[in-house]
């Protein structure tokens, strides 16, 4: 099974870094693949630890990825690495070992401490279109224009129906994304 969390690792220096990704359960093992280059990788592989966040603000997602990683942090339980303020939940990660690879090496971490901060209610479908276009984009020099226009027109249906003010920002943000991307900028 895989879990769309955020992230948060910190640097040997105290930076902290916020990256949305997609985490593997396996038992009681949480296993990061995290695409090389990647922050997340280097202060993991420097730290031992991080800290998967669970959150319904879609905002973050979409955020990470349109640089937009200002979100309020607060000291995790039992690691030297933070965790989202407005974490519905949180687990915090300590590396038990990891395994090289060219794109996306493997990095097996153990829970060593859980948090229950807020209900999670539920998302609604445009909390999940914005999930899903969020992923899109952390891939599109990967994926066929095609294929992301495609996506794209399916999921706007559910977050015509569905969305707030808030899964209307992280679209636009998104959106703002990809029109960069076509158009040939960083």
């Amino acid at each position: 099974m895989i879990r769309e969390v955020i992230v948060t690792s910190r640097s040997p220096d105290g930076e902290s870094h916020i990256a949305p990704m997609g985490i593997h359960v396996t038992g009681e093992d949480r296993l990061l693949m995290p695409f090389k280059p990647s922050r997340t990788l280097d202060n993991v592989l420097a730290t031992g630890v991080a800290v998967m966040n669970f959150t319904d603000d879609v905002r973050v997602f979409a955020g990470c990825l349109t640089g937009r990683r200002a979100w309020p942090l607060v000291p995790a339980v039992t690691t030297d690495c933070p965790r989202l303020a407005g974490a519905l939940a949180h687990a915090e990660l300590r590396l038990l070992r990891h395994e090289d690879d060219p794109l996306r090496p493997r990095l097996h971490c153990r829970v060593v401490h859980e948090g229950n901060h807020a209900p999670f209610r539920g998302f609604n479908r445009a909390q999940f279109a914005v999930l899903e276009a969020a992923i899109l984009v952390s891939r599109l020099h990967m994926l066929p224009t095609e294929k992301i226009e495609a996506e794209l027109a399916y999921l706007r249906i559910g977050l015509d129906k569905t969305a707030g003010a808030a899964e209307r920002k992280a679209w636009g943000w998104l959106m703002e994304r990809i029109e960069q991307h076509r158009r040939g900028s960083p």
